[in-house]
């Protein structure tokens, strides 16, 4: 194998994949292991390794095609919603390292939960958050 990456090849057709949905500018195919059946992994043809390197005009291509896909991945196998979501960096869950989005289907009851040990923010945090974040923008 060469060291282009496993989307790429996926990409390229170098590797085998269970298409959804392709255009000049994505690829959609399934999860080899889902979350839950249907889970749909959304790549960009040009390789970035994560959001923080992806082009802005490639992300403006994604929006629409996520929809797209979501509607579709939600119509064909019923599902009650769907989950979009991108991991980036490793402490993320990022372990491909090509830019891709999740579109998980989700079933009532799947057993599939978000969010285990939230926390509250103390008292005076939330604000003192909200202004670092908002100064680096």
């Amino acid at each position: 194998m060469n060291d282009i990456c496993l989307f790429c090849k996926i990409i390229a057709k170098e590797i085998p994949s269970s298409k959804v949905y392709e255009d000049e500018n994505c690829y959609a195919f399934l999860d080899l292991h889902p979350v839950n059946i249907g889970h749909t992994l959304l790549v960009p043809k040009k390789h970035s390794a994560n959001l923080y390197e992806m082009d802005n005009e490639t992300l403006a291509i994604l929006a629409p095609v996520i929809k797209k896909v979501a509607i579709a991945v939600k119509s064909a196998l019923n599902a009650d919603g769907i989950n979009i979501e991108m991991n980036n960096d490793p402490i993320a869950g990022q372990i491909i390292f090509h830019s891709h989005i999740h579109i998980v289907p989700r079933f009532e009851g799947d057993g599939f939960r978000h969010w285990r040990g939230a926390r509250d923010y103390r008292e005076g945090e939330m604000n003192e958050v909200a202004q670092k974040i908002s100064s680096t923008i």
